[in-house]
């Protein structure tokens, strides 16, 4: 996994951007509807707002986060994601804008002071520093591209689709589970162009049978279900069982997610 301090320098800049796309909107365009069915630009930083709040929680108060975040969870597993979310949303854009600065500040100054080599409480299994920075790295980044798409907006991907596409090619199994199926024994290889060309991104043994290759930016797009395979041109399955990854492929913990339609357009903006 990353190390903690590069990637939460990463986290801070996906944050940082994600922050300039959203900050300058008027109060109408908050209800602007997104790909996910359901949501519109504010229940997407209301959600990365209300898990940020969790994370700070976890790693401030861990007591209270076993408590009070665990139980509630477990109460309602389906759905107390989006419960926070719709809640979040129900709240003014600039209050919104306001609470989701300050408490991923919070959290970001939490985990960059937090004991080394311990792990943090979580829904799951205890998590590294390196690892929650990750995932909110990750879910920042997609929940952004949520919000891209709606606005119309061509983002530059970054080096920092490292860290998600690291997520995307160590989740392999963890996606064939939430469909009840049986991962293959071998590993796969996994070969990404990183943003700009210059760079080979590889995840595996070199000499897998089963591979997957292509451009960096599709199999994030991919393994966070932002984008339909159908409009992935570069990404690229030799073996059936990798073909049969990409099309059940998920970084994000949870049930299986819905994933997006296919565009006439072919693929993301």
């Amino acid at each position: 996994m990353s190390e903690p301090g590069a990637v939460l320098t990463d986290l801070r800049e996906e944050s940082e951007e994600l922050d300039a796309l959203v900050a300058g909107l008027p109060a109408e365009r908050w209800a602007t509807p997104t790909p996910a069915d359901g949501w519109t630009l504010a229940h997407q930083i209301a959600h990365l707002a209300w898990t940020d709040r969790k994370s700070l929680l976890a790693a401030t108060d861990p007591e209270r986060f076993a408590r009070e975040a665990v139980p509630e969870a477990l109460a309602a597993p389906l759905t107390f994601v989006d419960e926070g979310a719709q809640a979040g949303a129900r709240t003014p854009p600039g209050a919104l804008l306001r609470d989701w600065r300050a408490g991923r500040e919070a959290l970001w100054e939490a985990l960059a002071n937090w004991p080394a080599g311990e792990k943090l409480p979580w829904y799951g299994p205890p998590m590294s520093v390196a690892s929650m920075a990750t995932a909110r790295l990750m879910e920042t980044w997609a929940h952004g591209q949520d919000i891209a798409d709606a606005l119309g907006v061509t983002r530059i991907p970054t080096a920092r689709l490292r860290h998600i596409a690291r997520i995307g090619a160590r989740t392999r199994n963890f996606a064939y589970s939430v469909h009840h199926l049986t991962p293959p024994e071998r590993e796969f290889r996994v070969e990404l162009r990183a943003p700009g060309g210059r760079e080979l991104w590889t995840y595996g043994p070199e000499d897998a049978a089963q591979r997957v290759t292509g451009g960096a930016l599709e199999f994030c797009l991919l393994v966070t279900q932002r984008a339909h395979r159908a409009d992935l041109p570069t990404l690229r399955a030799e073996g059936a069982d990798a073909e049969r990854w990409l099309g059940i492929a998920q970084a994000f913990a949870g049930p299986p997610g819905k994933g997006r339609e296919p565009t006439a357009g072919g693929g993301p903006r």
